[in-house]
């Protein structure tokens, strides 16, 4: 399931939401860990160079925010980067197997939820509504 989050504040952000990823939230860090605080370009180039698995739906996330920024808010996607990311635990899911002697086996399967916020980078250094001469 993806929830779009779209804030209407000064500061314009893109929020893509992924949750109930079948992936292990430590296994989803090794790889958010690489992207974060790096520009979108830069983003989709590593991630279609790693040989993790939880790159492809990181890599989805990425594509969703970015085509929400350009076409909801009109953000510049050159100017993109991603402000934010995170992978927190989901619910565990819990399935018996069944062994010798009647007994069984408890078989956990982790899911996590994905978070990604890309924002655009203020190219000029000042505010912009202010106009180039004002420099305070």
């Amino acid at each position: 399931m993806i929830k779009n989050e779209n804030s209407e504040k000064s500061d314009k952000e893109a929020k893509v939401l992924a949750q109930y990823i079948h992936m292990s939230v430590f296994k989803a860090r090794r790889v958010i860990d690489q992207i974060r605080g790096r520009s979108y370009e830069e983003t989709l180039m590593i991630l279609e160079l790693m040989p993790y698995r939880a790159s492809y739906p990181i890599l989805k996330l990425v594509y969703s925010a970015a085509a929400n920024a350009s076409n909801n808010m009109g953000l510049n996607e050159a100017y993109l980067y991603i402000s934010k990311a995170e992978a927190n635990g989901g619910t565990i899911m819990k399935k018996l197997r069944p062994r010798a002697r009647g007994r069984s086996y408890l078989i956990k399967k982790t899911t996590c939820h994905i978070k990604i916020v890309l924002k655009e980078k203020n190219i000029y250094g000042w505010k912009k509504n202010r106009k180039i001469w004002d420099k305070k």
